[in-house]
C-alpha cells in the first residue's frame, strides 16, 4: 500500500509544484530579460524565446506554451491515475505507482527516509516535470512549425516557431532553481533552526581550546562567507547547466536525445536532493554519517 499512498499524495503535490513553477516562469518570462529579439545563437535558434501574445505588459512566449501543455498533461494524468485507487493496480495507476515508488526508493537510498518524507513531493515532481518537458521538445514540429519567410529559392524558414522546448528557455530553468532555493532555505531552517543554520555556516568545527579556538573561529567565520557565496551560486549553476545542455545538446540519434532528456532530469533532481541533504544531515548525529 506504500506505492498507492505515495502516488495518491503525489497527485496533489504535482499540481502544487507545477503551478508554482508556471507562476514563477510567467513572472520571469514577462520581464525584459524574456523580451523577443536578439541574434540567433545556436543552429538558427534564438537564445531568447519568441513572444506569441502580448497584452498590457503580460506576454506568452512559445516556451511558456510548451511548459503549460506539459504541466496540464501531468496534472490530468496524475488525477486520472489516482482517481479510483485500487488495491491491485492496473493500467495507468500501475504505471504511476511504479514511477512514484521507484523514485521514492531510489531517493531513500541516497538521502535517507526522513528527508524523503519531507521533500519527496518536490524532488519527484521536479524530475517528472523536467523529464516530460525535455521529451516533449523532441516531438516533430517543435521549433519547426510557426511563422517565417520564403527565401529567394522558395524555401520556407521559420523565424518565430509556435512551440519551443521549455527547458531551452533560461527563464524556465531559473524559475525552477529559484523555487528550489526557497525550499532549501525553508528545509534548512526547519532542520537546524536559525541559530543552528548560522552555526553550520560560520561556527568552528572540532574541539579546541585557548588561542587555537579563537584562531579556528576566525578561520571558519571567513570560510562561512565562502560557503554563503557557494550557496547563492547553486541555483545559478543549476539553471545554466540544465539550460545549456538542453539548448545546445542536439544529436542526430533520436534515442540518444531521449536518453539525454532523462539524464538531465535525473541530475537536476539528484543535485537538489544532495544539496538539501548536506544542510540537514549533520543534525542527525555521527551514527547516521556515511
Amino acid at each position: 500500500m506504500l506505492a498507492t499512498t505515495v502516488a495518491y499524495k503525489m497527485r496533489n503535490r504535482c499540481l502544487l509544484m507545477s503551478v508554482l513553477a508556471l507562476a514563477s516562469s510567467v513572472m520571469l518570462a514577462t520581464s525584459s530579460f524574456a523580451a523577443e529579439g536578439g541574434p540567433t545563437e545556436h543552429g538558427g535558434v534564438s537564445l531568447k524565446p519568441q513572444m506569441l501574445v502580448q497584452f498590457r505588459g503580460f506576454g506568452i512566449t512559445n516556451s511558456m506554451l510548451v511548459t503549460w501543455l506539459v504541466a496540464a498533461g501531468i496534472i490530468v494524468f496524475s488525477q486520472i491515475a489516482t482517481r479510483q485507487v485500487k488495491a491491485i493496480p492496473n493500467g495507468i495507476q500501475n504505471f504511476w505507482e511504479w514511477l512514484v515508488e521507484g523514485l521514492h526508493n531510489f531517493l531513500e537510498n541516497i538521502i535517507g527516509r526522513d528527508l524523503v518524507q519531507k521533500g519527496f513531493w518536490f524532488f519527484a515532481t521536479i524530475f517528472i516535470f523536467i523529464l516530460f518537458v525535455n521529451w516533449f521538445g523532441l516531438i516533430p514540429g517543435i521549433g519547426t512549425i510557426g511563422w517565417g519567410h520564403y527565401d529567394g529559392s522558395g524555401n520556407f524558414h521559420v523565424d518565430r516557431p509556435l512551440l519551443r522546448g521549455g527547458n531551452a528557455d533560461l527563464n524556465m530553468t531559473t524559475a525552477m532553481s529559484a523555487i528550489f532555493f526557497v525550499m532549501w532555505f525553508v528545509w534548512a531552517i526547519q532542520a537546524n533552526g536559525v541559530g543552528g543554520f548560522l552555526k553550520h555556516l560560520f561556527g568552528p568545527k572540532g574541539e579546541t581550546t585557548g588561542v587555537v579556538k579563537v584562531l579556528m573561529f576566525v578561520i571558519f567565520f571567513a570560510v562561512g562567507w565562502l560557503e554563503v557565496i557557494s550557496i547563492l551560486f547553486r541555483p545559478v549553476a543549476l539553471s545554466f547547466r540544465l539550460f545549456g545542455n538542453i539548448y545546445a545538446g542536439e544529436s542526430p540519434f533520436y534515442f540518444l536525445e531521449v536518453l539525454v532528456g532523462f539524464v538531465q532530469a535525473l541530475v537536476f533532481m539528484l543535485l537538489t536532493a544532495v544539496f538539501t541533504m548536506l544542510i540537514a544531515e549533520h543534525q542527525e548525529g555521527p551514527e547516521h554519517a556515511h
